[in-house]
């Protein structure tokens, strides 16, 4: 029932953002069918534990066999959306870039993934998540004042500048299509995604309001207002008092308020306020301050490990996560009031080739053909 569903989605297997993208897309209702190499076929691990392979139907097919190739477009003539995410050239290659779906389907959108982008001088090296924002000056900003830029895992460029960066494209040339009737090219680099991700932050560097050492920023905890604190136990705990309202309450509930201090934007006066707020925060245990802070406005949240997110009051009221198959993982979002999305159950390489073929118009005779020729598995 989810606002995607009658759209026929044909997913190159690849990794990080492509499968993210593909799980987003499933999530909301699309019938994914996700090709993945025939040499993958049997491959071990936990059922359901690759939680971004949710949702699909997978068929095995071997690419480099011209009857593999030969069946991807068939597929394609009947689809709505085919993405990959492999170096530029790898697909027209294999005889399957978007010029040659584009002439076997008109109306099909052709979704592409990359770090570098398709052209300039890195566009055929090799990268991941962590140097795709690190030239895009993301990764700078990121870290302790003095210390290292720090990794935030690989959110930034795989997943919200990759996948779902790359997903909200496709959505954006199905809503177009409903008007053109034509398909197109959606161009998805991760050094754009993550470029975009950090507009907000170029509109402050061009005002002079954020400076180019990390962890001397407003966000990027160089503000004592907006920072994590270790508590008597070891644990630690998160403020974001940016407005002045709500740093008047982390006042109140520290017990600062009846003191003189300077200013909360002064910045010269931030480390000393820091170390304060951090001898203050280390005389209670993280519950105890949970049981201080949490729901007011001082904008406070305990830093949860991934376990102890699953039992937190908050997160199993709003049903933030679920669980498949024994697997816990997010749910479905954003949520729809009257088409909701659903987490569909794992797949593996190859598990669905007859049944997807089928739905597709390939009769059981020619199933057997190409498994006799190694071109599914």
């Amino acid at each position: 029932m989810g606002p995607l569903t009658g759209i026929k989605v044909i997913e190159v297997a690849g990794i990080g953002p492509g499968p993210f993208c593909g799980m987003m897309l499933a999530d909301m209702g699309a019938e994914v069918t996700r090709i993945d190499r025939v040499e993958r076929v049997g491959g071990g691990g936990r059922r359901g534990a690759d939680v971004l392979a949710r949702g699909r139907r997978n068929v095995a097919v071997d690419l480099k066999k011209p009857e593999g190739v030969e069946l991807v477009l068939r597929m394609v003539e009947q689809a709505d959306v085919i993405f990959e995410g492999f170096r530029p050239g790898v697909m027209e290659r294999l005889g399957l870039g978007p010029d040659v779906c584009l002439q076997r389907n008109p109306r099909i959108i052709y979704g592409r993934m990359t770090g570098w982008g398709q052209e300039g001088p890195l566009s055929q090296a090799a990268g991941h998540d962590i140097n795709y924002i690190a030239l895009t000056g993301a990764l700078h900003a990121i870290g302790p004042k003095g210390g290292p830029p720090t990794p935030p895992l690989n959110l930034v460029g795989d997943f919200g500048g990759g996948g779902m960066y790359l997903a909200y494209g496709i959505a954006c040339a199905l809503v177009e299509r409903a008007r053109s009737g034509k398909g197109q090219v959606v161009d998805a680099a991760m050094i754009d995604g993550a470029s975009l991700l950090m507009a907000s932050f170029h509109g402050m560097y061009a005002m002079g309001g954020m400076v180019d050492e990390r962890g001397s920023n407003t966000l990027d905890g160089g503000a004592p207002h907006y920072h994590t604190y270790e508590t008597k136990d070891g644990k630690w705990i998160s403020v974001g008092s940016l407005e002045p309202q709500f740093y008047a309450e982390l006042l109140r509930l520290t017990e600062l308020n009846g003191e003189t201090l300077p200013a909360q934007n002064d910045r010269g006066a931030w480390p000393e306020m820091t170390e304060r707020f951090a001898a203050i925060f280390k005389q209670k245990t993280r519950d105890e301050w949970c049981a201080i802070m949490e729901g007011t406005d001082v904008c406070f949240a305990p830093v949860l490990t991934i376990g102890e997110a699953y039992q937190h009051k908050h997160n199993q009221a709003h049903g933030t996560f679920i669980e498949v198959e024994g697997i816990k993982q997010p749910a479905p979002g954003p949520r729809m009031s009257r088409t909701p999305g659903r987490a569909g159950g794992p797949s593996s390489p190859g598990q669905h080739t007859d049944a997807a073929l089928r739905e597709y118009g390939i009769g059981d005779e020619e199933i057997a053909t190409l498994r006799a020729a190694g071109a599914v598995a």
